[in-house]
């Protein structure tokens, strides 16, 4: 969705920020699913719904297009609100991005996209961007409530040099250990990271033209609140965490509503009968 225009009058006839929501569980969509029973559609929603193909490299397809949809389908999205400092010490930034995950856990190893330019020109590189190539050092850190609106102001393309932190009224954190950039205070949760590995992706119609960069990077410290970890240092509470994340176009969610699933055991917790059901529907699957 396009930012609404005027925005804050939308804004203002929408009900107010509820502070006492807190996270909460509830069960499942459907606590009596048993195994092979699909989707469960409880308001009658058509599971025939026609699908169509969309060639992303399609030469009349805007590539606006292809960004807004998927940053409305790969939903919600975790937010890496990346620190930098550049090498001679003189410029600190804070950003935040939602082309962010972990995808290892032993190392601790995290990846992100850097996408685009300063939207005010096509050739300057985006701040972290800059800092993360002189010096290959990083603090990612967890947006909480508290603080989105200032984590969105941080998005503001200033120039080079003005730093985010002080645009946005956050605190740099310059008790940092292994890396030089500071962490952000307000953050319940800040990883300390070094760059492992970079690649560029150029675009297809323009393959001169590089349009995001990918970092690998390795988490080598952590900074957590005191208050939102559990005894054994091995869970943070969300109570205390409150992330939020990254929907399509200029909207965002908090978490509210949880529900827990266990993962089952093929030999422990599927029964023989089953088992069975799951091979006889393989068998007519292979027939179609």
């Amino acid at each position: 969705m396009a930012p609404h225009a005027p925005f804050k009058e939308v804004e203002a006839s929408r009900p107010p920020w509820d502070s006492s929501a807190r996270p909460h569980y509830t069960q499942t969509i459907n606590p009596n699913y048993t195994i092979g029973s699909g989707a469960y559609r409880p308001n009658g929603e058509n599971n025939n719904a026609a699908h169509i193909s969309i060639d992303p490299d399609d030469n009349t397809r805007p590539p606006l297009a292809n960004y807004k949809l998927l940053i409305s389908a790969i939903v919600p999205r975790p937010i890496g609100f990346i620190s930098t400092r550049s090498a001679d010490g003189s410029v600190t930034n804070v950003s935040p991005f939602s082309f962010f995950q972990i995808i290892a856990a032993d190392p601790p190893i995290f990846v992100f996209g850097v996408n685009g330019h300063k939207p005010s020109s096509a050739t300057t590189k985006k701040d972290t961007l800059t800092n993360l190539l002189e010096t290959g050092e990083c603090v990612i850190n967890i947006i909480s409530e508290d603080f989105i609106d200032a984590a969105n102001m941080a998005c503001v393309d200033a120039p080079y040099g003005v730093s985010e932190f002080d645009i946005s009224g956050l605190t740099r954190g310059e008790d940092t250990k292994q890396v030089r950039a500071p962490r952000v205070k307000e953050a319940v949760f800040s990883i300390e990271a070094k760059v492992i590995e970079k690649r560029d992706f150029t675009s297809k119609r323009d393959p001169t033209k590089v349009t995001a960069t990918m970092f690998t990077v390795e988490g080598v410290q952590f900074w957590v609140r005191e208050d939102a970890l559990n005894d054994e240092q091995s869970a943070l509470q969300m109570e205390k965490l409150r992330p939020v994340s990254r929907l399509g176009g200029i909207s965002y969610a908090r978490v509210t509503d949880m529900f827990e699933l266990p993962r089952l055991v093929w030999e422990t917790d599927i029964s023989a009968e089953d088992k069975q059901l799951v091979a006889d529907r393989a068998k007519e699957n292979a027939g179609k």
